[in-house]
């Protein structure tokens, strides 16, 4: 059976890292890994395919960014054409960003049958463009790979049927467990910038909402200062926000900003926090994965179960001097008693049930049996 997988940014990489090892060490299946070039320089992209053992792809679209419409377009015309040539018997795609909904919009016009591992996540919040790209996909898909029992309820509620619906777990669990000891043994980076477990807080920013007003991200970074100068505070900087920092009269002396790093480094700080501070998606589930606090700069977030279990919580930005205390008081709150720990996301093996599932169910007339 052979696959055309698309990745292009760095949480699928990691997604890819997990099921493509399960996958391409089955008999007789193929897999052709498509990179759209959405995350392209060496610490964004290629570090990852280098420490997780991702297959080097066999197609590089060499995309890169763009507004969303272009970016999108683009890799759909792409992707069209790698699908045309290689005629494969289903395209697998991960997540929700534009290479996403790219890659399962060309296959589905071509009759290809779609699989979308990590489907049925909700925000609610249809202003953001990710939310746009995963209810777009999940309805386009023949194969939704869920990740936990509220996606599962969520399509359920959009119509979607129980026959496309499989609760495998999440492929990033089983990738965090596989690479935590790698972590432990090779990630150098909490040593070298002299912190102790426990002694420090990671903070991620790279979200539009967060980072195009200046007032709110002057807001979020004068707070993340604030608590520096008391707390470490190690803060990887995302390209594009470091460019949009540049203009913003704020002091950020008290920080450790750092370029961004390898998923073993990251790991690596990860586990080793005292708590977590992002507006990230993937990084509030890794934080759970090695029981570390998470606080979330959003209004609301697609994994809820997180929220339901106290070891997330919402810190919604604002542009406002007192946003300080906000932030503060919900670190606080983080540091006090662990709330019990739960297997949320399975056990380790969703890319061995995903590949299962695939093989299990033949094609007919380019349409998946069960669905």
């Amino acid at each position: 059976m052979k696959i055309v997988t698309v990745v292009g940014a760095r949480p699928q990489f990691v997604k890819a890292a997990a099921f493509s090892r399960v996958w391409r060490a089955q008999a007789g299946c193929r897999e052709v890994l498509v990179h759209t070039g959405q995350h392209y320089d060496d610490n964004m992209s290629n570090v990852f395919f280098r420490e997780l053992g991702i297959p080097t792809p066999e197609v590089n679209l060499g995309i890169g960014s763009g507004n969303h419409g272009e970016q999108t377009g683009r890799m759909m015309a792409a992707i069209e054409k790698v699908l045309l040539r290689e005629n494969p018997d289903t395209l697998l795609v991960y997540g929700d960003t534009n290479s996403t909904l790219a890659g399962a919009l060309a296959a589905a016009k071509l009759h290809i049958p779609v699989a979308h591992i990590e489907a049925g996540l909700r925000s609610f919040n249809r202003s953001m463009p990710e939310e746009t790209n995963r209810v777009l996909t999940d309805h386009v898909s023949d194969w939704l790979l869920v990740p936990t029992a509220n996606a599962a309820t969520n399509l359920r509620r959009e119509g979607l049927g129980d026959r496309r619906i499989h609760h495998v777990g999440d492929v990033m669990f089983d990738i965090a467990l596989l690479a935590g000891p790698l972590a432990e043994k090779h990630a150098k980076l909490p040593k070298a910038l002299g912190l102790g477990p426990g002694g420090y807080l990671l903070s991620t920013l790279h979200r539009a909402e967060t980072t195009d007003d200046p007032a709110i991200l002057s807001a979020v970074l004068t707070a993340l200062a604030e608590i520096g100068r008391t707390h470490p505070v190690v803060l990887p900087m995302h390209p594009r926000t470091r460019k949009l920092i540049a203009s913003l009269d704020v002091d950020l002396s008290s920080l450790k900003l750092i370029e961004p790093v390898g998923y073993l480094d990251m790991l690596s700080l990860t586990r080793g926090a005292r708590a977590v501070i992002t507006d990230s998606g993937g990084l509030q589930k890794e934080a759970y994965f090695h029981r570390v606090p998470c606080l979330t700069l959003r209004k609301e977030t697609e994994w809820t179960e997180l929220l339901d279990c106290g070891w997330n919580r919402l810190v919604p930005p604002r542009p406002d001097p007192r946003f300080h205390d906000d932030l503060r008081n919900a670190l606080e709150l983080a540091s006090g008693p662990a709330p019990e720990w739960k297997p949320l996301y399975g056990d380790g093996r969703a890319a061995e049930m995903c590949t299962a599932l695939l093989l299990r169910h033949e094609m007919k007339g380019g349409q998946c049996e069960s669905c």
